[in-house]
């Protein structure tokens, strides 16, 4: 004689394992919209990177765009902007550090870290004063950059706080030149 200690199934016990997966598969389509709402929609995924042109753009001028909602100030440098920016001491600026999406987290604020390597001459930044969040006036100010008129913070010719209650430089959005004439922001 066998002596067997497993029952076997019976159909109550399918009906319940039925049910459970049932329940399971339920609850999954009851939840399932809730989470799906939470991605970001085809209208930010749109926005999510820009590409510009700015073969048009001469020495000493600047375009705004906008990019995930905020101002984008692209500035196509003089020469002597880029001097004025190079002879400012590192040490001498209330933040030191660049603020660049593109380099890491501690590199120093000097002009050549503000912009693209290779394209100098371009400064792309987030046009938003980091003390209140105004929007700073192009070629104003005590140094010849940006002038934030909310609070009266002061920004050189690379974007960067040199007097007033800002805390931080203006910060540098991530970006890459696609060709000579196109920058991709984002």
């Amino acid at each position: 004689m066998a002596n067997s200690d497993t029952a076997e199934p019976t159909r109550r016990d399918f009906l319940y394992i039925a049910t459970g997966a049932m329940g399971v598969i339920g609850a999954g389509a009851v939840v399932w919209p809730f989470i799906d709402q939470m991605n970001p929609d085809a209208a930010a995924l749109a926005l999510a990177s820009i590409e510009v042109d700015v073969s048009s753009v001469q020495e000493g001028q600047s375009i705004t765009v906008q990019w995930r909602g905020k101002p984008v100030f692209i500035r196509y440098r003089t020469a002597s902007e880029i001097e004025q920016a190079k002879e400012v001491e590192v040490s001498s600026l209330p933040d030191p550090l660049a603020r660049n999406a593109n380099l890491p987290a501690d590199a120093p604020a000097t002009d050549e870290n503000r912009g693209a390597e290779g394209q100098e001459p371009w400064l792309i930044q987030v046009g938003i004063c980091t003390h209140l969040g105004c929007v700073p006036i192009g070629d104003a100010g005590e140094f010849g950059g940006w002038f934030c008129p909310c609070h009266g913070s002061h920004y050189d010719t690379a974007g960067r706080i040199r007097k007033g209650p800002a805390p931080e430089n203006l910060l540098i959005p991530p970006y890459e030149f696609v060709s000579d004439g196109t920058i991709r922001v984002g």
